[in-house]
């Protein structure tokens, strides 16, 4: 284990003035010290940093790295992490990390979501339609007072969608809501976390007890099905639907929040987000590589000894991968700080991890905000943040980088597509 007397420590701090980029001190280490020690818990732990595109691609898509938190050595937020459930499988390795990602990799191929689009666009049509037209003092609809843009439309799109591909009973989405903000809360104990875990695992166990015997047109319910058939447990079919409506809402509605902002803060960027469907999916890949909501990086731990950029990291160790630093590598990218919606490599970020453990649910992220973007700006072509970046509640204290609320306004400015040039589709890495 490396030595963590001389290591820095570990920062999530962003820097106040500009929020949404990566700390300075790693973009600095990307150039100088690419694979670094850090210091973890207060001393207690040396990890790795890893900070290139190159090296980070090279840890995330090697077997010789584990994604188990329970393993000596683990860089994990807090001491004493334990293994999650088998549900939860981007804490686990192969056998059970592939068993459990295969009884959902149809639930998540392009087609089917594909099949959800007319889903996401309605449900998006509605809620931005109370966001402009429901009488009270936190509308857009020129009555006084900003309205929480989080509260009334971020989070409750990806959560009635999420509920939808389920089958959950959307009444009860402030039930866990509450309870999957505390699997990211790093101020959670964790006492607080278990009883969260343990709420919505007694909750979700019921509803595929009840889909066995009333089965729906839902992925729960194909759940239920693989219990029938014993290809998984009854306790992993209610622990995978438990992680999926985490992972389902949470980092969505924070992408779709930091979207908005990033993309208010570069109006003369907006009318990308209006043009054709090829334009739209550029301007979201982009906007994935330019914005990291992967507060505390991706962790790994060594299960041999590896060189990674030139720096051999033994059995044992654990290394950290800040995916926003690694998106933003200019030995990979062009002007990586500048958020350009035309650019036309932007797909090779690694928003979405890089090898076995990549997310899964990422067709789903992208059908959502490709909906959701150009629709938003299309509605309230005027919509503005009502107050200062440096008034921002973000989520600084989160695994899943974000804001708590945010305040916003609109006055009508129309706005038009632009018309692109062609360009030759780049081919994925």
């Amino acid at each position: 284990m490396p030595s963590s007397a001389s290591a820095p420590a570990f920062e999530l701090a962003r820097p106040k003035d500009a929020p949404l980029d990566p700390p300075p001190l790693y973009a600095e280490l990307r150039t100088e010290r690419p694979v670094t020690r850090v210091s973890l818990w207060e001393g207690q732990l040396s990890a790795w940093l890893v900070t290139r595109w190159e090296d980070a691609r090279a840890v995330l898509g090697s077997p010789a790295f584990s994604s188990d938190p329970s393993r000596p050595g683990a860089p994990n937020f807090k001491p004493g992490t334990p293994q999650p459930r088998r549900g939860f499988f981007q804490g686990h390795d192969d056998p059970v990390h592939a068993l459990m990602r295969r009884t959902l990799t149809r639930e998540f191929m392009v087609k089917r979501i594909d099949a959800l689009r007319p889903a996401i666009a309605r449900l998006t049509d509605e809620l931005l339609g109370d966001l402009t037209g429901r009488p009270g003092p936190a509308d857009l609809t020129g009555r006084p007072g900003p309205a929480d843009f989080v509260e009334r439309f971020a989070l409750p799109l990806p959560s009635l969608v999420i509920c939808e591909l389920l089958g959950v009973p959307y009444e009860d989405h402030p039930f866990f809501q509450r309870h999957s903000k505390v699997f990211v809360d790093l101020t959670a104990t964790a006492e607080e976390t278990t009883r969260a875990q343990q709420a919505l695992a007694t909750y979700l166990l019921e509803l595929v007890r009840t889909k066995r015997t009333t089965p729906g047109d839902d992925l729960v319910t194909r759940l239920a099905e693989q219990v029938e058939a014993g290809v998984i447990t009854e306790q992993d079919a209610a622990d995978l639907s438990s992680f999926l409506l985490f992972a389902g809402h949470e980092t969505t509605a924070n992408m779709i929040a930091l979207s908005t902002i990033t993309l208010l803060h570069h109006p003369e960027q907006i009318p990308y987000v209006l043009g054709d469907q090829d334009q739209v999916a550029g301007a979201v890949e982009e906007l994935l590589r330019h914005i990291s909501i992967v507060h505390g990086g991706l962790r790994r731990t060594a299960v041999e000894d590896v060189t990674i950029g030139g720096v051999t990291i033994r059995a044992g160790e654990g290394v950290i991968i800040p995916v926003g630093v690694a998106n933003r590598d200019p030995e990979i990218f062009a002007a990586p700080d500048d958020l350009d919606l035309e650019r036309a490599d932007a797909r090779r970020h690694l928003a979405f991890g890089y090898g076995i453990h990549q997310c899964l649910g990422q067709p789903l992220a992208r059908a959502e905000l490709q909906i959701v973007l150009p629709e938003l700006f299309r509605r309230l072509p005027g919509l503005k943040v009502a107050v200062p970046m440096e008034d921002i509640n973000f989520k600084r204290d989160s695994i899943v980088y974000g804001v708590h609320e945010l305040p916003v306004t609109g006055d009508p400015h129309p706005l038009t597509p632009p018309t692109a040039p062609h360009r030759e589709e780049p081919s994925c890495v």
